[in-house]
């Protein structure tokens, strides 16, 4: 941090930037929260339990398969549909509480997305025949229709005879 700051000190064009450049530099970035690697020892595992507020014998951390968890617990997937709409939240928008590890696709479960626990009224088959047959019916009702198109009634266009004076730009006499 201080050898960033002599460097911003010491250019003289960013002038009155250097202040703006400090706090960019000062600020939480994406790496900040990035999991650490995935532990192995069980020194490892309770550290990682006790950063996540979890007890060592409940932290279980999602497998190193490649994708990049890290340390973060594999925590059940719980839809906030399917929580207590009455309960005392922290984040009653949310409805979770402060420090609470969220699964890693939380922002897909929330009030307004996908409910987890809730079934599906019409399978996905049933949907996707609904809506199959619902857009042949629009295409056999167009091209049923194609040949009696309906147009307004109108006149031929009205072309002036051979020798009138429909306007003018002269003044009038």
């Amino acid at each position: 941090m201080a050898a960033l700051t002599r460097c911003l000190l010491k250019t003289k064009p960013l002038g009155s930037l250097t202040g703006v450049q400090l706090t960019r530099a000062a600020g939480n970035w994406n790496k900040d929260w990035k999991p650490s690697p995935f532990p192995v020892t069980p020194e490892e595992r309770a550290a990682a339990a006790r950063k996540y507020g979890l007890r060592p014998e409940e932290y279980k951390p999602y497998p190193d398969d490649g994708l990049g968890y890290g340390d973060y617990p594999d925590v059940p997937l719980v839809s906030a549909e399917s929580r207590d709409p009455y309960g005392n939240w922290d984040y009653p928008e949310h409805r979770r509480n402060f420090g609470e590890p969220i699964h890693a696709d939380f922002e897909m479960y929330g009030l307004d997305r996908v409910n987890a626990s809730q079934k599906l009224r019409f399978s996905p088959r049933q949907q996707a025949l609904t809506f199959f047959a619902v857009m042949a019916g629009f295409m056999g009702i167009y091209f049923l229709l194609e040949d009696n198109k309906m147009h307004w009634p109108h006149l031929p266009k009205q072309y002036p005879q051979e020798g009138v004076v429909h306007y003018t730009f002269e003044p009038a006499e």
